[in-house]
């Protein structure tokens, strides 16, 4: 029998009737080796058997029909679920009306952001790497919900594992770029050593919700990087020069 693997989830979001959320990491899965064990990435080299069974199991977990997720290219752009689809659309980001269809982003240190108006009975789910967020993935989310009739107000936004600044070291250029385009962000960077700095994505993310007028943020600092034993890192594999590495799942769904 499977076994529903464990999450972590959002004082903002638990509670509400007729919506399930959680942010999944590496454990209570089936893969192994350097995808031990709740890969949930469909784009890793993992056996695709696995995949599908770590998935169904995160879908088990949230009480959903469905477990969706877009092909992500750290992008701005956001899709409208309205029903399963049989192939991946490319975009960063998911909005919903409809009960049943569990919204799933994968992340391995972008920053994952699940949405929700209550009321209006509108969801969504968020990737959020560097790229997409300067870009502004985040606040299209909050239009793409308002469209489907939620008000941003109301809007509850939270903000799960993703690398902490502590981990997340950057170069001089990386932070001539970003303040290139986002000035305001210059307090986000922190000096750390020799020409290194060390950003603040998790916060950026959530400064820019805040800005975009959510009605609630809440991030759960959760370091990806750092906490090795919980979740998957791509920083983490690129330091010890492993060939790919697993995804963790952030998904949010309305219950029918």
């Amino acid at each position: 029998m499977s076994q529903s693997p464990p999450f972590a989830s959002a004082p903002l979001l638990s509670g509400i009737s007729g919506l399930s959320h959680g942010f999944f990491g590496r454990k209570g899965g089936v893969s192994g080796g350097i995808y031990d064990s709740l890969n949930s990435g469909e784009g890793s080299g993992d056996d695709p058997r696995n995949i599908a069974e770590n998935r169904a199991r995160i879908a088990a977990a949230l009480g959903a029909k469905w477990l969706l997720s877009c092909y992500q290219v750290h992008s701005p752009d956001v899709v409208r679920v309205t029903g399963p689809w049989s192939e991946r659309p490319q975009a960063d980001a998911m909005v919903t009306n409809r009960p049943e269809l569990g919204l799933c982003v994968l992340s391995a240190d972008c920053t994952p952001v699940l949405f929700a108006d209550p009321e209006a009975g509108v969801i969504g789910a968020a990737h959020a790497g560097w790229k997409g967020a300067l870009a502004g993935v985040l606040t299209r989310t909050l239009e793409e919900m308002e469209a489907l009739g939620a008000r941003r107000a109301r809007i509850r936004a939270a903000i799960g594992p993703t690398i902490g600044p502590a981990s997340y070291e950057v170069g001089p250029e990386f932070r001539a770029a970003f303040l290139a385009k986002d000035g305001a962000s210059e307090d986000l960077f922190t000096p750390g050593k020799g020409d290194r700095f060390h950003f603040d994505l998790p916060g950026f993310c959530e400064r820019q919700l805040v800005s975009a007028g959510a009605g609630g943020v809440f991030n759960l600092r959760h370091d990806t990087c750092a906490m090795e034993d919980a979740y998957f890192s791509n920083r983490r594999r690129n330091l010890r020069g492993e060939p790919d590495y697993g995804r963790n799942a952030a998904a949010i769904v309305l219950l029918a």
